[in-house]
């Protein structure tokens, strides 16, 4: 019973925000508290719920006051003298446009907000695709698996952060051992760039240079007086200070995630914004998408609750257990990480990394792999996310590069494929995740 109530749950929850029926926080709610109550655990339930949002509530602390932290940073302009040098290098070559396009998304994409960081590069960088007569899927292919890299590994990203709060991983735990993998993934992915500008230059894609301008959108930042009353260019090296010795920090682990941020938050507000006026707007201007995301994880961890106290996911992970081979128990991360593309391709992550990998991550302790790998593999799959059309973030850069749906899915298709199986094969080198034959 408890395997067919799991299942139903799950399938329900997936299916109720795919097509748009219910929002992810009502249905992180109403979904298992009703296959709750169905299953008979009656008053039970308020306190599974309770007991879930307790075990998430530190990765939602820490959530919310790094994005609020590296909001501030990009506020302040910490990342603009780069994303100058890059709009003034690129001029109207197409490789380097291509390569820029990378750099730039990598740069911007800390604060792990897709919305944004998308209007940002399109708005750079759109002019000179345009200039050179290259195809805007170029750019939205580029973007979109450069940003996967910063949302999708980082401790903070969206997906990552959901899973740390329901399998209660430590951020240093997940981050630390995995960093080599993500600087990899960077160099993979601006290597990407770098070959489809060098198509572009040889027509292969529709491109080919037009003319010898100089031009490049560095007026989208320049012009902008809102930006310019935000940026402090001679707060640039502490900026740079705080942000190097907060990272460093959180990989040394020697102390908790969510204090951390909220010192560096805090001071960076202070350095930068100190009146209270003008940290008022700006914990104002950020609070609403901080806020959605914190709820968003609170809520799932209230889901989980209920998954794991009504033992749904013990039930589940035995029959897992029980269909793969114990002679491929050193392939469970790998394998793992190569479902994860497909479930990455037509779930949303809040469907996947609340409903699916607790299960995974269940079923992965029979064959002593630990929770923080199964999260390792389940982030890897990330570039076909953005691929998916329900994905806000997908859809402003699709309106913004004017693309249709069909075009960027057969444009972007086999690249983000192909950087999912690299990065798993760099996790695999690194050793961010064990492969024993």
């Amino acid at each position: 019973m408890l395997i067919a109530l799991g299942l139903m749950m799950i399938a329900t929850f997936t299916f109720l925000i795919m097509t748009n029926r219910m929002s992810t926080i009502t249905a992180l709610t109403l979904v298992p508290v009703f296959f709750a109550l169905l299953g008979g655990f009656g008053l039970q339930v308020p306190e599974m719920m309770l007991n879930g949002m307790k075990k998430v509530a530190p990765a939602a602390a820490f959530l919310l006051f790094a994005l609020l932290f590296f909001a501030t940073m990009i506020d302040a302009g910490l990342f603009d003298p780069l994303i100058k040098k890059i709009l003034k290098w690129v001029k109207c070559d197409p490789v380097k446009i291509a390569v820029g396009t990378s750099v730039l998304t990598l740069s911007v994409a800390l604060d792990g907000d897709g919305v944004t960081t998308f209007l940002i590069v399109t708005t750079a960088m759109l002019p000179l695709y345009r200039q050179a007569r290259m195809h805007p899927a170029t750019l939205a292919t580029i973007a979109t698996i450069s940003f996967s890299v910063m949302s999708g590994m980082t401790p903070w990203g969206g997906p990552a952060a959901r899973a740390m709060s329901v399998l209660n991983v430590s951020q240093a735990e997940y981050f630390g051992p995995f960093l080599p993998t993500m600087i990899l993934a960077c160099a993979w992915v601006i290597l990407v760039a770098y070959i489809l500008g060098r198509l572009e230059r040889r027509g292969i894609l529709k491109g080919g240079v037009v003319g010898n301008s100089e031009f490049a959108n560095a007026a989208v930042f320049e012009d902008d007086p809102e930006r310019i009353a935000l940026q402090r260019p001679r707060l640039y090296w502490i900026n740079m200070a705080l942000t190097i010795a907060t990272m460093g920090t959180l990989i040394a682990d020697v102390m908790p995630s969510a204090s951390l941020f909220l010192l560096a938050f805090v001071i960076a507000l202070m350095i930068n914004y100190p009146t209270i006026a003008e940290q008022k707007k700006r914990l104002k201007a950020h609070s609403g998408s901080a806020l959605l995301i914190v709820a968003v994880v609170l809520v799932g961890g209230s889901f989980t609750g209920i998954l794991s106290e009504t033992h749904m996911v013990d039930a589940l992970a035995a029959q897992l257990v029980s269909m793969v081979p114990t002679s491929w128990s050193g392939l469970v991360p790998a394998i793992i990480a190569l479902v994860s593309i497909p479930f990455s391709f037509v779930m949303s992550n809040d469907a996947y990394f609340f409903g699916v990998v607790p299960v995974l991550a269940k079923a992965a302790e029979a064959y002593n792999v630990t929770p923080v790998e199964v999260i390792r593999a389940a982030v890897l799959a990330q570039p076909v996310h953005f691929i998916l059309p329900l994905v806000p973030s997908t859809i402003v850069l699709l309106g913004a590069t004017q693309l249709d749906l069909k075009t960027h899915i057969r444009c972007a298709t086999p690249w983000s494929v192909l950087t999912c199986l690299v990065f798993i094969v760099l996790a695999i080198v690194t050793g961010s995740l064990s492969f024993n034959l």
